[in-house]
């Protein structure tokens, strides 16, 4: 075959490549910079803050609000730094039997009030729906402070000593209105399931996060709580009867709501550890739980926690500070 016949093959073949290569330059020049990849950590070091949007002022402020209102509830109590280093305490997680319900109620004495698992910010909306759809006679509605003043009773909405919770109160001259509170129990339980849905939406907490800490004061550990004692005592109180209700390992003997105690029966975990060979050669033929008295002491805004011996078992400070942590971490 005469070799001018094979020169027509050749440039088809080269033509044939032409669009590949366009196509592989054209992404790879979109690629590259600085570089073979475009380095995307770049982008956020380079972004600059727009100025916030800015509504005109003939707008009908009826219809353009704030759509979830962030109340800036204060909690009680100041932010306690330099925690000690302790180990994560036992979670609240779902099948231990303690995951709360979106609403439940506290009480100490003649108070009473709700505990709502949803941030303050979500929880806001339902307020104002709740005031509105039973004609409270809003007379004033503070998102700030997280008050509603109506003519019939004050709702107050603050954080909860738990992290994303929220304690709603109900009540006219510094006393708890019973009926109010029934029925705003009632009408948040009802909401609980969207409620829980748009939870999402409000990811930050509407206060500073309370902070405990554990500390040791000579051989005594304490731990530190930047809350009233009558908040921490209604919800120790609340999570001690669901938890120490196993017969021989935990119990709860009694309360007083009065002096802030607990009596609890416990077996320490230096005691479920013992294995059959030191049981033998001691005193006791069987691993046993002791009391202890778990003690709220009032201390100006906070609170200090202790776990006394009421037994005659001996109690380390390990012990004590194993139970002070499994305790504590209902709080958290």
């Amino acid at each position: 075959m005469s070799p001018v016949l094979k020169k027509p093959v050749l440039e088809k073949r080269v033509l044939k490549w032409i669009p590949l290569a366009l196509a592989t330059a054209v992404v790879l020049a979109g690629c590259a910079r600085d570089g073979y990849y475009h380095d995307r950590n770049l982008d956020y070091t380079e972004v600059a803050p727009a100025p916030p949007l800015v509504l005109p002022e003939t707008r009908n402020t009826q219809r353009y609000r704030d759509a979830m209102p962030v109340p800036q509830a204060a909690t009680q109590g100041t932010r306690i730094e330099r925690a000690a280093d302790i180990a994560p305490p036992q979670s609240l997680t779902i099948g231990s039997g303690l995951e709360p319900d979106y609403v439940e109620r506290r009480q100490v004495g003649r108070q009473s009030w709700l505990v709502v698992a949803a941030e303050t910010g979500a929880v806001w909306p339902q307020l104002e729906a709740f005031a509105h759809s039973r004609q409270l006679g809003v007379q004033q509605s503070n998102a700030s402070q997280g008050v509603i003043e109506t003519s019939q009773a004050t709702l107050r909405l603050q954080s909860a000593l738990r992290a994303g919770s929220s304690e709603v109160r109900c009540e006219q001259g510094g006393q708890t209105q019973a009926s109010c509170l029934d029925a705003l129990e009632q009408y948040l339980g009802a909401r609980s399931a969207s409620a829980s849905a748009s939870s999402s939406w409000t990811a930050q907490r509407l206060s500073s996060q309370q902070t405990l800490q554990v500390r040791q004061q000579d051989d005594e550990w304490q731990v530190v709580i930047p809350q009233p004692a009558d908040r921490v005592w209604a919800e120790l109180n609340h999570y001690l009867a669901l938890d120490f209700s196993v017969e021989g390992q935990r119990e709860l003997i009694d309360t007083s709501a009065e002096n802030y105690e607990f009596l609890v029966e416990y077996m320490t975990e230096s005691e479920r550890g013992r294995n059959p060979l030191q049981i033998v050669f001691s005193q006791d033929v069987r691993r046993m739980s002791q009391e202890i008295r778990l003690a709220l002491q009032p201390d100006g805004d906070k609170t200090i926690l202790r776990a006394v011996n009421a037994s005659e078992r001996s109690f380390s400070a390990d012990d004590q500070r194993e139970l002070l942590e499994r305790v504590s971490g209902y709080l958290r």
